[in-house]
């Protein structure tokens, strides 16, 4: 119980409430052991909120040839589906454990129970979720200036830690890659050209080996 708890205190919707309102929710979430490989969740399944309490999971989502786009790594601490408890739908992202797992999980039906019986709860979490959309919007206009090779790099270093090894491939074309970064193909271009003069990556085409990790979390 002390485990499941620790999951909904890492959560910024609920680590806000106060401890009797915390262990109102947590009472609702279920905690699940999940192996290597196996699906956390998808587009078919159940609305949830999905914390990440030991272990690692990967969320892509699935070009139209089939073929996976990483969309970001979730670490302990991670969560993934918040705004699903809100009613917002899942159309696209799936969630797999990159290696053993153990997650706690909050369905959505559960969560709307919980604010019908606890209205005050409700009128605490419409305050919070104000306040994170106010820093949404102030962390945007951050991420706008960083840099790009910074974007790239952190990228690479998440394709790494999927293939559990420094030999990588891309899984997009350059302009999707591009797209998805936040710049154009031609700035990626030059972007890659960048680290491979600092000699922090080699590049063939699609093949990526990463020569410095540690050159490239420091950029």
């Amino acid at each position: 119980m002390a485990e499941e708890h620790l999951c909904v205190s890492l959560v910024p919707l609920f680590n806000h409430l106060d401890v009797e309102d915390q262990q109102k929710v947590n009472a609702l979430t279920r905690h699940r052991v999940v192996a290597k490989g196996e699906q956390v969740f998808s587009p078919e399944g159940e609305a949830q909120l999905v914390i990440v309490a030991r272990g690692t999971l990967k969320v892509y989502q699935l070009s139209a040839s089939g073929k996976e786009q990483l969309l970001r790594i979730v670490e302990p601490g991670g969560y993934e589906g918040e705004n699903q408890l809100f009613g917002a739908a899942n159309t696209a992202s799936f969630g797999e454990a990159l290696v053993p797992s153990e997650v706690c999980v909050l369905r959505q039906a559960d969560f709307t129970k919980l604010l019908e019986d606890y209205p005050k709860i409700a009128l605490k979490l419409l305050k919070i979720n104000a306040e994170k959309s106010l820093r949404t919007e102030q962390q945007a206009q951050f991420l706008s200036m960083e840099k790009v090779e910074e974007r790239l790099a952190a990228y690479l270093l998440d394709l790494s830690l999927v293939a559990a090894s420094e030999e990588i491939t891309l899984p997009m074309k350059m302009k999707e890659l591009a797209a998805f970064l936040g710049t154009t193909p031609e700035t990626l271009s030059r972007k890659f050209k960048l680290l491979e003069a600092q000699h922090l990556i080699l590049r063939d085409k699609k093949q990526i080996t990463i020569l410095d990790q540690d050159g490239l979390e420091d950029l």
